[in-house]
């Protein structure tokens, strides 16, 4: 049976890619800021590019703080890709100015203290034992990141499955918590192993 997605447009890039490439491995996906249609969709994806603070002025407009806790509440999957992924966490500082998030992990989301900045291109990951993400995908397996914000400590839930990955300083590359999960690279930009990573998201819905 096919899966109904809804990607969430709070006015956040990428929409209309990450669209494709969930269309791409079977999904019915529907790009829109409708409550309704978020709430009741087998998954929701939270995109996000650009500024933590920026992403989370739009997702208030929205309205999409209480969107993604309501589905998470009943247990409903989410997906936060990139700066969707970082604004799931309590805070993000940028430029010393520090922006509260939705919250739904602890800690903050800091620049890498890294040579070159931002972290552009394909790197591999640190993905644990287990992952359902990961499933099929070797430790080889190259993902493509554009960012210099990331979480890069873990204080959330110990069963929750974290993959690491570095550049300069280790950081958060994914997490997978129960109904919520995330990645910081772009699976959508991350040709047919990002395809498999999302093929493996919507099988588990």
């Amino acid at each position: 049976m096919t899966k109904k997605l809804v990607v969430l447009d709070y006015g956040s890039g990428n929409l209309r890619s990450a669209q494709r490439a969930l269309e791409r491995v079977g999904a019915d996906v529907e790009v829109t800021a409708d409550p309704g249609a978020a709430a009741a969709a087998d998954g929701l994806v939270v995109p996000g590019v650009g500024a933590f603070e920026a992403c989370m002025t739009g997702l208030r407009s929205i309205g999409g703080e209480k969107i993604i806790a309501d589905r998470l509440q009943n247990g409903r999957p989410v997906l936060g890709v990139c700066v969707g992924m970082q604004i799931l966490f309590a805070r993000g500082i940028e430029f010393g100015v520090e922006s509260v998030g939705c919250g739904q992990w602890p800690g903050s989301v800091t620049r890498l203290d890294a040579p070159v900045v931002p972290h552009m291109g394909w790197n591999v990951v640190d993905a644990p034992e287990g992952s359902t993400l990961f499933k099929g995908l070797d430790a080889a397996t190259r993902f493509y990141f554009v960012h210099s914000y990331a979480a890069q400590e873990w204080a959330g839930r110990s069963e929750a499955m974290v993959t690491w990955a570095t550049h300069h300083v280790p950081f958060i590359a994914a997490v997978e918590d129960g109904a919520l999960s995330a990645t910081q690279f772009h699976p959508e930009k991350s040709g047919d192993a990002g395809a498999t990573l999302l093929a493996n998201w919507v099988e588990g819905l």
